[in-house]
Protein backbone atom coordinates (compact mmCIF):
# COMPACT_ATOMS: atom_id res chain seq x y z
CA UNK A 1 0.00 0.00 0.00
CA UNK A 2 2.72 2.51 0.78
CA UNK A 3 4.86 1.66 -2.61
CA UNK A 4 1.33 2.01 -4.87
CA UNK A 5 0.53 5.51 -2.86
CA UNK A 6 4.64 6.63 -3.28
CA UNK A 7 4.65 5.49 -6.66
CA UNK A 8 1.20 7.30 -7.89
CA UNK A 9 2.10 10.62 -6.00
CA UNK A 10 5.08 11.07 -8.43
CA UNK A 11 3.65 9.71 -11.84
CA UNK A 12 -0.17 12.13 -10.73
CA UNK A 13 2.41 15.13 -9.78
CA UNK A 14 4.23 14.95 -12.65
CA UNK A 15 1.48 14.13 -15.22
CA UNK A 16 -0.68 17.02 -13.33
CA UNK A 17 1.97 19.18 -13.99
CA UNK A 18 2.33 18.41 -17.78
CA UNK A 19 -2.01 18.47 -17.97
CA UNK A 20 -1.97 21.64 -15.80
CA UNK A 21 -4.72 19.87 -13.86
CA UNK A 22 -5.14 21.47 -10.20
CA UNK A 23 -7.30 17.61 -9.40
CA UNK A 24 -4.40 15.52 -10.71
CA UNK A 25 -1.98 17.25 -8.84
CA UNK A 26 -4.36 17.27 -5.72
CA UNK A 27 -4.81 13.80 -5.81
CA UNK A 28 -1.24 13.24 -6.14
CA UNK A 29 -0.45 15.53 -2.63
CA UNK A 30 -2.83 13.29 -1.40
CA UNK A 31 -0.83 10.29 -2.47
CA UNK A 32 2.03 11.84 -0.80
CA UNK A 33 0.00 12.12 2.30
CA UNK A 34 -1.45 8.81 2.01
CA UNK A 35 1.75 7.29 1.66
CA UNK A 36 3.60 8.95 4.56
CA UNK A 37 0.23 7.84 6.96
CA UNK A 38 1.43 3.86 5.68
CA UNK A 39 4.78 4.39 6.93
CA UNK A 40 3.44 6.18 10.40
CA UNK A 41 0.94 2.82 10.00
CA UNK A 42 3.82 0.40 9.67
CA UNK A 43 5.73 1.94 12.83
CA UNK A 44 2.01 1.44 14.99
CA UNK A 45 2.43 -2.44 14.22
CA UNK A 46 2.39 -4.32 17.55
CA UNK A 47 2.64 -0.97 19.18
CA UNK A 48 0.40 0.08 22.24
CA UNK A 49 -3.07 0.87 21.61
CA UNK A 50 -1.82 4.45 22.94
CA UNK A 51 0.90 4.86 20.74
CA UNK A 52 -1.41 3.49 17.73
CA UNK A 53 -3.84 6.48 18.67
CA UNK A 54 -1.07 9.12 18.34
CA UNK A 55 -0.13 7.72 14.96
CA UNK A 56 -3.84 8.22 13.73
CA UNK A 57 -3.60 12.11 15.23
CA UNK A 58 -0.64 12.65 13.87
CA UNK A 59 -2.09 11.23 10.27
CA UNK A 60 -5.34 13.11 10.67
CA UNK A 61 -2.83 16.92 11.19
CA UNK A 62 -0.97 15.70 8.02
CA UNK A 63 -4.14 15.30 6.17
CA UNK A 64 -5.64 18.71 7.44
CA UNK A 65 -2.46 20.89 6.78
CA UNK A 66 -2.50 19.25 3.09
CA UNK A 67 -6.54 20.19 3.29
CA UNK A 68 -5.57 24.08 4.01
CA UNK A 69 -3.10 23.98 1.76
CA UNK A 70 -4.53 22.84 -0.90
CA UNK A 71 -7.56 24.76 -0.17
CA UNK A 72 -5.16 28.01 -0.22
CA UNK A 73 -3.45 27.02 -3.76
CA UNK A 74 -6.90 26.61 -5.34
CA UNK A 75 -8.47 29.80 -4.21
CA UNK A 76 -5.15 31.16 -5.80
CA UNK A 77 -6.11 29.93 -8.81
CA UNK A 78 -9.20 30.69 -9.02
CA UNK A 79 -7.82 34.46 -9.15
CA UNK A 80 -5.65 34.02 -11.79
CA UNK A 81 -7.25 31.04 -13.61
CA UNK A 82 -5.04 29.18 -16.12
CA UNK A 83 -5.73 27.00 -19.37
CA UNK A 84 -7.92 24.00 -19.54
CA UNK A 85 -6.28 21.53 -18.59
CA UNK A 86 -5.29 18.34 -20.90
CA UNK A 87 -8.83 15.44 -20.62
CA UNK A 88 -6.77 12.72 -21.77
CA UNK A 89 -4.23 12.97 -19.48
CA UNK A 90 -6.84 13.34 -16.91
CA UNK A 91 -8.82 10.72 -17.45
CA UNK A 92 -6.41 8.38 -18.32
CA UNK A 93 -4.27 9.10 -14.85
CA UNK A 94 -7.55 9.30 -12.69
CA UNK A 95 -8.28 5.83 -14.18
CA UNK A 96 -4.61 4.53 -13.34
CA UNK A 97 -5.08 5.96 -9.79
CA UNK A 98 -8.72 4.42 -9.13
CA UNK A 99 -6.86 1.04 -10.05
CA UNK A 100 -4.21 1.93 -7.38
CA UNK A 101 -6.77 2.75 -4.85
CA UNK A 102 -8.98 0.22 -5.25
CA UNK A 103 -6.43 -2.01 -5.02
CA UNK A 104 -5.17 -0.48 -1.61
CA UNK A 105 -9.00 -0.73 -0.65
CA UNK A 106 -9.27 -4.21 -0.82
CA UNK A 107 -5.77 -4.61 0.91
CA UNK A 108 -6.95 -2.71 4.07
CA UNK A 109 -10.65 -4.28 3.86
CA UNK A 110 -8.68 -7.76 4.17
CA UNK A 111 -6.78 -6.78 7.35
CA UNK A 112 -10.91 -6.47 9.23
CA UNK A 113 -9.51 -4.67 12.29
CA UNK A 114 -10.54 -2.87 15.17
CA UNK A 115 -6.82 -0.86 14.84
CA UNK A 116 -7.88 2.67 14.87
CA UNK A 117 -4.72 3.24 12.55
CA UNK A 118 -6.36 1.04 9.91
CA UNK A 119 -9.42 2.28 10.22
CA UNK A 120 -7.98 5.62 9.43
CA UNK A 121 -6.18 4.04 6.48
CA UNK A 122 -10.07 3.06 5.00
CA UNK A 123 -11.23 6.38 5.19
CA UNK A 124 -9.14 8.18 3.20
CA UNK A 125 -8.42 5.32 0.96
CA UNK A 126 -12.15 5.23 0.57
CA UNK A 127 -11.68 9.34 -0.16
CA UNK A 128 -9.44 8.48 -2.73
CA UNK A 129 -11.22 6.33 -4.62
CA UNK A 130 -14.12 9.28 -4.81
CA UNK A 131 -11.63 11.87 -5.77
CA UNK A 132 -10.56 9.78 -8.45
CA UNK A 133 -14.13 9.31 -9.65
CA UNK A 134 -14.37 13.30 -9.32
CA UNK A 135 -11.72 13.99 -11.30
CA UNK A 136 -13.13 11.69 -14.40
CA UNK A 137 -16.21 13.74 -14.16
CA UNK A 138 -14.01 17.38 -13.84
CA UNK A 139 -12.47 16.00 -17.27
CA UNK A 140 -15.47 15.17 -18.84
CA UNK A 141 -16.80 18.85 -17.79
CA UNK A 142 -13.62 20.40 -19.18
CA UNK A 143 -14.21 18.68 -22.40
CA UNK A 144 -17.65 20.09 -22.69
CA UNK A 145 -17.00 23.61 -21.43
CA UNK A 146 -13.52 24.45 -22.69
CA UNK A 147 -12.82 25.81 -19.40
CA UNK A 148 -10.28 25.39 -16.49
CA UNK A 149 -12.90 25.70 -13.52
CA UNK A 150 -14.21 22.16 -13.44
CA UNK A 151 -10.87 21.29 -12.80
CA UNK A 152 -10.26 23.80 -10.09
CA UNK A 153 -13.81 22.60 -8.83
CA UNK A 154 -12.91 19.52 -8.16
CA UNK A 155 -9.41 20.26 -7.05
CA UNK A 156 -11.14 22.51 -4.56
CA UNK A 157 -13.74 19.24 -3.30
CA UNK A 158 -10.41 16.95 -3.41
CA UNK A 159 -9.31 19.14 -0.62
CA UNK A 160 -12.59 19.47 1.00
CA UNK A 161 -12.84 15.74 0.97
CA UNK A 162 -9.09 15.48 2.55
CA UNK A 163 -10.28 17.98 5.48
CA UNK A 164 -13.05 16.18 6.02
CA UNK A 165 -11.43 12.73 6.37
CA UNK A 166 -9.08 14.29 8.49
CA UNK A 167 -11.50 15.23 10.79
CA UNK A 168 -13.01 11.65 11.12
CA UNK A 169 -9.23 10.63 11.71
CA UNK A 170 -8.45 12.66 14.66
CA UNK A 171 -12.17 12.14 15.90
CA UNK A 172 -11.36 8.20 16.02
CA UNK A 173 -8.00 8.04 17.26
CA UNK A 174 -9.30 10.44 20.31
CA UNK A 175 -12.43 7.98 20.70
CA UNK A 176 -12.48 5.58 23.55
CA UNK A 177 -11.32 2.42 23.16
Amino acid sequence: MLGINAGFFVLELGMGWLARSLGLVADSLDMLADALVYALALYAVGQAARTQRRVAQAAGYLQAALALGGIGETVRRFMAPAPSPNVALMVGIACLALLGNWATLRLLQRASTEQVHIQASQIFTSNDVLVNLGVMGAAGLVQLTHSPWPDLLIGLLVFALVGRGAGQILALAKAPT
